[in-house]
């Protein structure tokens, strides 16, 4: 299933549904109303109710139910995530880049490097990504496939960590490159905004191997990442394990896998965001988080 949440008809109220056809959306807590079954409102209950809650899900959709077209609602984030534990270096050739633009180590790291990002730093398919021409002049971008946690998994084994898994999204890893300090990323990486996330959460289901997806990222209509997570120095099993050896991942927990190499700081010379720009980032299976750069000085 292809979950989502969304607003429509100007209600403030946002309301759990899931994709279908690629551009219609069901309703699916209309659909439990009217069947007289019991269903969490929102993608975060269903998650932790697990097994039981897709169940009812996927029999609601099972019956061809009334769906309306993407276009005539608001899609917001799928969730909003109780942590997100962010992923650097986690491909050879952003390594490669990092080192020469950013300083980072040149030797590829023996185990993954992690940071997090605040929930606050979350906006939804469409949000705008703030440009405070105060804070910095090196916004950056990084598609990354996001993993969104569905089981309590702590020291985890590699073996057993996919079980863990509810489903994957995508998240666009904005970076104030000029507000690291002290090696330390969570001002450049936690800004309100900085963490895009969506258009849907794919369950796990319809995406076996995590390691098999093409990704890419386009900055007004012209490519700038494109790569595939097969290239990921520690896959998503290896993060989980490594994550949960001493953090306990929680039900709707996201894991942010590191970003591939075409980064803007990587570029000759290095181009950043501003306001007016539009970043699309797309993962195979999953689809396309569409964001806007606006000013908020």
């Amino acid at each position: 299933m292809h979950l989502l949440t969304f607003r429509a008809d100007g209600a403030d109220t946002p309301r759990l549904g899931a994709r279908l056809d690629g551009d219609r959306v069901a309703d699916l807590t209309a659909l439990a109303t009217a069947a007289g079954a019991r269903l969490p409102t929102d993608l975060l209950g269903l998650i932790r109710t697990g097994g039981p809650a897709l169940a009812t899900a996927r029999e609601l959709l099972a019956g061809a139910p009334a769906t309306r077209p993407l276009t005539e609602v608001s899609l917001c984030a799928p969730l909003r995530p109780g942590k997100i534990v962010g992923v650097g270096l986690n491909y050879v050739e952003h390594v490669a880049e990092s080192h020469r633009t950013l300083d980072t180590d040149r030797e590829l790291p023996d185990r993954p490097v992690l940071f997090g990002k605040p929930s606050t730093a979350v906006t939804g398919p469409g949000g705008p990504i703030l440009h405070n021409a105060d804070l910095t002049k090196q916004l950056d971008w990084e598609c990354e496939l996001a993993v969104v946690i569905g089981a309590p998994a702590f020291r985890v084994d590699e073996a057993d960590a996919l079980r863990h898994v509810f489903g994957y999204s995508i998240v666009n890893d904005i970076s104030a490159r000029d507000q690291r300090r002290s090696g330390q990323w969570f001002f450049s990486k936690g800004q309100d905004s900085y963490a895009p996330f969506g258009p849907v959460v794919v369950t796990a289901d319809e995406i076996p191997d995590p390691q098999r997806l093409d990704l890419s990222l386009k900055v007004n209509g012209e490519l700038r990442q494109d790569s595939n997570t097969r290239h990921m120095l520690f896959g998503v099993a290896r993060l989980i394990a490594d994550i949960s050896s001493g953090v306990t991942l929680e039900p709707g927990d996201v894991i942010a896998t590191g970003s591939p190499s075409g980064v803007g700081a990587g570029m000759v010379p290095p181009q950043f965001l501003r306001p007016g720009d539009l970043v699309e980032a797309t993962i195979e299976r999953i689809g396309t988080l569409a964001n806007p750069v606006v000013d908020a000085r």
